[in-house]
């Protein structure tokens, strides 16, 4: 499923893009107006994305596009440009053209000169509505609530076969506490008189040892038990989000570790973290899905299993991320499953090099043109991305921004933990801003 764009090269064109690369001088001749077409194109791209200015001398300095330099242009009835295209052919190359094309926003539509006068604007920052006695009542209950829904969403669990031996924690008990324990943010020690009224209330048998909790976070099936449980927890916005933005943050660790700094050349320590990937609705700020990796993970790779995650149980129409995860796979796979994905582009990318109409019209190079020569659209689209941002700063300020664990497993399950919580929470908030019904309860 394609979506649409009103400007793009054409594969013919490109095609002679192509021919007129392998041609000797004096062979291209003949391509001289296809391949102005094409220089053309790529002078208003250039514009569009890069910093154009005039020098006191009245030149023009113009970025290359490959970002190894700056040319300089001379301006008049015979234009003239430092590059080695201009140098070679003495005709008009892309740079002049980016000027062209920066001089002529610069006029009206009737052809006269727009005079801009420097004044004074007082502007007043935009600001966003608060439901103050919705947030005050989510905040006063929140933590009474909080114990009912996840005690709905522990219900669900299966407790495993127990085999001969003392008398294990049942898994649900264990999953609340860890869970309960990580909302609170208290030590173990300070947190079992919370846990004590947890048992008073009902929603767990038996207040245990602190020290037989926290073993649980090592157990083989915690990792798929809490990524199951946020899954569950995010199912009340389905009728509410279907824009999601996608990125990563570090959660820092207790271990340290050193590395060499390129800038400085030196070694240094620091703590260790965890590096977590989520996607998250833009309105709610509730995750739909999650993956964790080492600290030295890459962002790019994570983003396939992000999306199909979040697509089992979202109506996902557009997606956003930053430039970290700009690839040609991404795209292919948003595309495929009817996303528009608002991916900015790094400052060295192109478009393919494409001989038939196919490929073309692939999703890499409609979103490259859509970026490229509709900019105010795309970034439209694209500044909700700071949603993500938003998600990971309440996670952190609310739960804390570091995980007491050892081991990475451990780690993990305790940024699941996190996570879990800020869903609930989310659910919570939207029950009284929104009036959604949260019944974790009945089978998903």
């Amino acid at each position: 499923m394609g979506f649409p764009l009103a400007r793009c090269i054409s594969y013919e064109a490109a095609y002679l893009q192509w021919n007129l690369s392998i041609h000797l001088p004096q062979q291209a001749s003949a391509l001289y107006l296809c391949d102005m077409g094409i220089v053309r194109e790529r002078g208003i791209q250039l514009a569009a994305k890069s910093k154009i200015y005039r020098k006191a001398d009245g030149t023009w300095s113009v970025p290359s596009q490959a970002g190894d330099g700056r040319y300089i242009i001379k301006m008049g009835e015979k234009p003239t440009c430092t590059c080695a295209y201009h140098d070679t052919y003495g005709r008009t190359c892309k740079h002049i053209f980016a000027v062209n094309y920066f001089l002529e926003r610069e006029l009206n539509e009737d052809g006269s000169e727009t005079i801009t006068e420097s004044v004074t604007v007082t502007s007043k920052r935009k600001t966003y509505p608060q439901q103050w006695s919705a947030y005050n009542a989510a905040q006063v209950s929140e933590k009474a609530q909080f114990q009912r829904l996840l005690h709905a969403l522990c219900k669900e669990i299966e407790e495993p076969v127990r085999g001969k031996g003392r008398p294990r924690i049942p898994l649900s008990d264990a999953v609340f506490s860890i869970v309960f324990k990580v909302f609170s943010t208290y030590s173990g020690r300070r947190f079992m008189s919370d846990l004590e009224d947890a048992q008073a209330k009902g929603y767990i048998r038996k207040a245990h040892h602190f020290n037989s909790i926290f073993n649980y976070l090592d157990h083989p099936d915690m990792e798929t038990i809490l990524t199951e449980l946020i899954t569950r927890s995010s199912l009340p916005m389905t009728a509410l989000e279907g824009e999601f933005a996608i990125d990563s943050s570090g959660c820092g660790t207790t271990r340290f570790t050193n590395w060499i700094t390129e800038k400085y050349g030196e070694i240094r320590d620091g703590h260790d973290w965890v590096k977590v990937h989520i996607s998250c609705g833009v309105l709610t700020n509730i995750v739909a899905a999650v993956e964790i990796g080492t600290r030295n993970a890459n962002d790019s790779p994570f983003f396939p299993a992000l999306l199909k995650k979040t697509a089992e149980n979202f109506d996902v129409r557009h997606v956003v991320a930053d430039k970290a995860y700009s690839s040609r796979r991404n795209y292919k796979l948003a595309d495929e499953m009817g996303i528009v994905p608002y991916i900015p582009f790094a400052k060295n990318a192109k478009p393919d090099r494409v001989l038939v109409r196919k490929r073309a019209e692939s999703p890499w190079n409609r979103m490259y043109h859509l970026y490229s020569l509709h900019r105010e659209d795309f970034l439209t689209h694209y500044h909700v991305r700071s949603n993500v941002e938003s998600t990971f700063m309440a996670i952190k300020a609310k739960f804390g921004e570091m995980v007491r664990s050892k081991t990475f497993v451990t780690q993990k399950n305790e940024v699941l933990c996190k996570i879990l919580c800020h869903n609930i929470c989310c659910v919570i908030q939207s029950m009284h801003e929104l009036g959604i019904d949260a019944e974790f309860g009945r089978a998903a």
